[in-house]
């Protein structure tokens, strides 16, 4: 499986610099400090979705409230600190209202045993009826040197969000390769019954799963807010799907068992140095949300043809 996975990243890294070529023959801009910064500093939002989600779709689950989530922990923050409340408690609440509401869907899924696209998707629609209600649909500014600094500050020649998501994503390759935690996480989309036999309470890391998950959304949501200095009431919409495109393209399974956080990180860039590309070669947002439907549709067929050939070469 390791070596299938490195060949799977190595085929995803070659993907990169072909369309990093391409796009760099083309425009005359792609190539350039100012533009490489901005691609990083565009898919560090990204990357910290996109790595709990891995976790979530590799446990055989789904989680598409974490658009939402960015949202609602922007909207928290905010709120909090408008009405006069320390910035530094404010985003810690911020924090904490995410992991609660993560709670919630591991609660949903592990304990009531409703499924996992209904249960998240539920949480989706009631999150973001609940922005909407709450700040009437307006817009609210004006947060402070801190939270600016968590969305466009830096630390040295680095923008503080880049550094932050590579930090998150050492920390889960972490969790993931070298952890119990990462463990049942493969357990949990591979074979939750026989994980259970063997003593390990599956409902607990499913909902430490999504819990996690909802943290780095919550995470996502203060870099957002920082970056616009703003909080919208439709931000975050959307961002689910982003995700769940970097992690399918990235070569986890769909359906759980099997998956790695550097190839959603290779695939994070992939999908955002094609998305900064046709941006600066002028063509339409559209087409860009065609491709990255496109993109997952492949990758779903490519996921599906791996399990099939894995499942005839057991039976063998």
């Amino acid at each position: 499986m390791k070596k299938k996975s490195f060949s799977y990243n190595g085929m995803l890294l070659l993907m990169l610099l072909a369309v990093s070529i391409v796009m760099t023959v083309l425009s005359p801009y792609f190539l350039t400090k100012v533009n490489i910064r901005n691609i990083l500093n565009q898919t560090s939002t990204d990357l910290i979705l996109s790595v709990g989600m891995t976790f979530v779709i590799i446990s055989g689950n789904i989680d598409l409230s974490v658009g939402s989530v960015v949202g609602f922990s922007g909207m928290v923050i905010s709120m909090l600190i408008n009405r006069g409340v320390s910035p530094l408690i404010a985003i810690l609440s911020g924090l904490a209202t995410s992991m609660l509401i993560g709670l919630l869907n591991g609660w949903l899924v592990a304990r009531l045993k409703i499924n996992s696209f209904i249960a998240t998707l539920c949480t989706m629609t009631i999150l973001r009826g609940m922005i909407l209600l709450i700040t009437k649909s307006k817009t609210l500014f004006g947060f402070g040197s801190l939270v600016a600094f968590f969305g466009s500050g830096k630390t040295g020649p680095v923008n503080l969000p880049i550094l932050l998501s590579f930090l998150l994503f050492l920390i889960s390759w972490v969790l993931l390769n070298r952890t119990s935690y990462g463990n049942y996480c493969l357990f949990l989309g591979a074979n939750e019954s026989a994980l259970t036999r063997c003593g390990v309470n599956a409902k607990k890391y499913k909902m430490l799963i999504f819990m996690f998950s909802a943290l780095l959304a919550g995470i996502a949501g203060l870099i957002v807010l920082g970056k616009l200095d703003s909080a919208q009431p439709l931000a975050g919409q959307g961002y689910e799907m982003d995700a769940i495109a970097a992690v399918i393209l990235g070569g986890t399974a769909l359906e759980g068992g099997r998956g790695s956080v550097v190839g959603t990180m290779i695939a994070c860039l992939l999908l955002n140095v094609l998305s900064n590309g046709l941006v600066l070669l002028s063509v339409s947002t559209h087409y860009q949300e065609i491709i990255t439907g496109v993109i997952i549709i492949l990758s779903v067929l490519l996921s599906e043809r791996n399990r099939k050939a894995k499942n005839a070469a057991v039976l063998k």
